[in-house]
């Protein structure tokens, strides 16, 4: 192409190439670090569900608790009862 006596053209299209190419980039980036976050939202997932798995029994801790107190009751009565 001749851009003779159109330099204004030129330098619109090369400034529009250069435009094109820094979009191109900033989504080529974001791109990678969607990708990036989604393999990381796959293992912390992961972590996350073997955590729940293994603090499962703390469900049953007020239970336990309970059930201590009604022994350690028990047995202040029966102390008691021995003349304790």
């Amino acid at each position: 192409m001749d851009f003779t006596g159109h330099e204004g053209w030129l330098i619109g299209y090369l400034i529009g190439l250069a435009v094109v190419l820094v979009v191109v980039a900033l989504v080529v980036t974001i791109l990678a670090l969607a990708w990036r976050i989604g393999t990381q939202a796959g293992s912390i997932l992961s972590g996350l569900q073997q955590a729940e798995r293994n603090t499962a029994g703390l469900k049953q801790l007020n239970d336990t608790i309970e059930s201590a107190l009604a022994v350690i009751a028990g047995l202040k009565r029966g102390r008691e009862r021995l003349g304790g």
